[in-house]
C-alpha cells in the first residue's frame, strides 16, 4: 500500500524548538529556529577532496571569471574598434578579425564553464592558457603596428604598458597558482612586450635610430622596462598573498581529522556541517557551539550532556556518536553518523500521509530507541518528525533513527547542572506534552510517549493534533484541550491504532503507556503491525530513486 495525497495541505512539522523560561515575569519567548536541516547535499568524492580539490574547484570558477571578464571587455572594445579600424589596409582588417576571432574565442570558453559540471584539471590549464594567451598575442600585434605607425608617421615612440599591467593583474587576481607557476607565467607575460620592442629595434632602424637621438624616447623605453619589471614583482606577490589567504581559509575548514563540506545547519546551540573524515573518507556530521555562545556556560554544559549522553546510547535506532573534542581554540564539537534518507517530516511534506503500517513500523523501532534511553534514566523532551529519520543502512531501508538529544534530561542527575530552571518550557509547540507546556520540572519518559503519540498523529494526518496561529495557543492546547481524533482527519486510520493514538495524548501521564515497551507491543498487536517491512520499504524507495534522497540528518544546533 502506499501513501495518498493528502486531502488537505501539509502542515510542517519541523517547527521551532521553543524555549520559554516563565522564571522572569515579562521576558519575551525566544526560540530556536530550525537549522534548515535535511536539504540536499553532495558530497565529494575522496579521490577530489582535499587542497587539491578545492583548488580545482576554486580555479573552475576563477577561471569562468576572468574569462567572461575579458570577454565582455573585448566585446565592448571591438565595437569601438569596428568604427576606428582602417579597413582599407590589409594589416587593419586583419587586426580587426584576430580581435573578433579572440572575442570568440573567450565567449566560447567562458559561457560553456557557467554549467555546473566538473571539469578536468587538463582542460582547466589549457583553457587558462587560451584565456590569457590569445590576448597576450593579439596585444603584441596591436602594439608592434601602433609602434611602428607612430614612428614612421608621426615621429614619437609610443609603447604604453597599461595593458601589460591589466593583463598581468586579472592573472594574478584570478588564477590560483603555486609561486613557482605564477613567477612563471607573470614572467613571460612581462618579458613578452620587451622582447617584442628590443626585436623591433634590432628590425626597424628608423625606431632605433628615433630612441637614440630623443632623450623623452629614451625615457618612455627604460619607464616601460621598469613598469614592466614592477609590475611582474607586485602580480608574483599578490599570488603568493592570496595564496596564503586561501591556504588559511582552507586550514579554517579543517577540524582535526575533519574536512568541513557544507554547513547544513545553525540554530540556538551551534552549528552544523557536513564533513568528512580525511584518513577513512567517512561521510560525517560535525556539531559544535557557535562562537558568540562559548562564553555561555549552561550552553557548554548543555552541549557536553547531550554528548555524554548520546554517547551512552548504543541502540540501532538511535543516530550514532563517532567522535567528541575541544580544538585549540576552545571550539566543543562532536561528530555523528551520516543518514541517507528523509526525516519524517520531510516525508510527510512531500508524500502526504504514510499508510498505517509503515507508521506502526517506523514507531516501533522508535519505541526500541526510547526504551533504551529511558532504561538509562534519560529522557528526551524534543520528540517530533523532523527528529526521527527514516534512513538506509546496511543496505535496510526505513531504519528509523532518533535524533538531536539537545533537549536530553536525566531523571537522576549525578551533578545539579541547573540547565533549565524551575517553571521552563523546552520543546517542539507543535509536539509537547502538557508537562512541558505547563512548565513541570518533573515530567518524566511518559512526557516523551505523549510526544512520539503526536509524531504517530502528524504521520496519519499530516496535521499535528493541534494547530493555531501563535505558539502560544498551541501550548495551551496541549496543556488543557482534547485532539481530534486522527480519523477526522484521514478516515482511513484503523481503529486500534487511533485508540493507541489518543492514549499517549492523553492529558493525565498515569493514563498513557507507561514505558516505551508497552507502547511497542501495543503498536505490535495492531492489525496493521507485520504489514510493512525491508522488502515494502525498498520497493517504495527504489520506485521513487535508485536510492534514499540524499538528504542529510542534521538536527538541531
Amino acid at each position: 500500500m502506499d501513501e495518498q495525497t493528502p486531502t488537505s495541505p501539509v502542515r510542517s512539522a519541523e517547527q521551532p524548538t521553543l524555549v520559554m523560561d516563565n522564571s522572569t515575569p515579562g521576558e519575551v519567548p525566544s526560540y530556536e529556529g530550525p537549522p534548515a536541516a535535511c536539504r540536499f547535499v553532495k558530497l565529494v568524492e575522496g579521490s577530489s577532496l582535499g587542497l587539491t580539490g578545492e583548488l580545482l574547484r576554486l580555479l573552475h570558477r576563477r577561471l569562468r571569471l576572468a574569462a567572461l571578464l575579458l570577454f565582455a571587455g573585448f566585446a565592448v572594445f571591438l565595437v569601438k574598434h569596428f568604427f576606428q579600424a582602417d579597413f582599407s589596409s590589409t594589416v587593419g582588417v586583419v587586426l580587426f578579425v584576430l580581435h573578433a576571432v579572440v572575442t570568440a574565442v573567450l565567449g566560447a570558453i567562458g559561457l560553456p564553464m557557467c554549467r555546473k559540471r566538473p571539469i578536468p584539471l587538463v582542460w582547466l590549464r589549457r583553457a587558462e592558457v587560451a584565456v590569457f594567451g590569445l590576448p597576450l598575442l593579439l596585444f603584441l600585434l596591436v602594439y608592434y603596428n601602433r609602434a611602428l605607425v607612430c614612428c614612421r608617421q608621426m615621429g614619437y615612440f609610443d609603447y604604453p604598458a597599461d595593458i601589460w599591467i591589466a593583463l598581468m593583474f586579472t592573472y594574478a587576481l584570478f588564477i590560483p597558482n603555486t609561486l613557482r607557476r605564477a613567477s612563471f607565467v607573470i614572467g613571460l607575460m612581462a618579458a613578452a612586450p620587451i622582447l617584442l620592442l628590443v626585436i623591433t629595434l634590432l628590425t626597424h632602424p628608423e625606431m632605433a635610430q628615433l630612441v637614440a637621438s630623443s632623450s623623452a624616447a629614451r625615457d618612455k623605453l627604460v619607464s616601460f622596462i621598469l613598469i614592466m619589471l614592477l609590475t611582474a614583482g607586485g602580480s608574483v606577490f599578490g599570488v603568493d598573498t592570496i595564496r596564503s589567504l586561501q591556504h588559511e581559509a582552507f586550514e579554517a575548514k579543517q577540524l582535526g581529522q575533519y574536512r568541513l563540506r557544507q554547513r547544513i545547519g545553525a540554530g540556538g546551540m551551534g552549528e552544523v556541517y557536513l564533513a568528512e573524515h580525511q584518513l577513512m573518507k567517512r561521510p560525517c556530521v560535525l556539531k559544535m557551539i557557535r562562537p558568540d555562545r562559548l562564553g555561555d556556560e549552561k550552553v557548554l554544559a548543555r552541549f557536553q550532556r547531550e554528548v555524554r549522553e548520546t554517547a551512552r546510547l548504543s541502540h540501532w535506532n538511535t543516530i550514532e556518536i563517532y567522535d567528541y573534542g575541544v580544538t585549540s581554540d576552545g571550539t566543543f564539537y562532536y561528530v555523528m553518523e551520516y543518514l541517507p534518507g528523509m526525516s519524517l517530516a520531510d516525508l510527510v511534506e512531500k508524500y502526504g500521509p504514510i499508510p498505517p503500517e509503515r507508521a506502526v513500523y517506523l514507531l516501533r523501532q522508535v519505541c526500541d530507541a526510547l526504551a533504551e534511553a529511558h532504561s538509562m534514566g534519560l529522557i528526551h523532551r524534543d520528540i517530533k518528525p523532523g527528529n526521527i529519520f527514516s534512513a538506509q543502512r546496511g543496505g535496510v531501508y526505513d531504519v528509523a533513527k532518533l535524533l538531536d538529544f539537545g533537549l536530553v534530561k536525566p531523571l537522576i542527575e549525578d551533578a545539579p547542572l541547573h540547565l533549565t530552571a524551575e517553571g521552563t518550557i523546552t520543546g517542539s509547540p507543535l509536539f509537547m506534552s502538557p508537562e512541558q507546556a505547563m512548565g513541570e520540572s518533573n515530567a518524566d519518559a511518559r512526557s516523551d510517549i505523549y510526544s512520539l503519540g503526536a509524531v504517530a498523529y502528524f504521520l496519519l494526518t499530516a496535521h499535528p493534533p493541534f494547530e493555531a496561529d501563535r505558539p502560544v495557543k498551541v501550548i495551551m492546547a496541549h496543556a488543557h484541550d482534547e485532539p481530534v481524533p486522527p480519523s477526522r482527519h484521514n478516515p482511513g486510520v484503523p481503529a486500534d491504532l487511533e485508540q493507541i493514538i489518543m492514549k499517549c495524548l492523553n492529558k493525565s501521564p498515569a493514563q498513557r503507556y507507561q514505558s516505551a515497551r508497552e507502547l511497542a507491543g501495543a503498536l505490535g498487536g495492531c492489525q496493521s503491525a507485520g504489514l510493512w517491512g525491508p522488502a515494502n520499504a525498498a520497493l517504495w524507495w527504489q520506485r521513487r530513486t535508485s536510492r534514499p534522497a540524499p538528504r542529510m540528518a542534521a538536527g538541531h544546533a
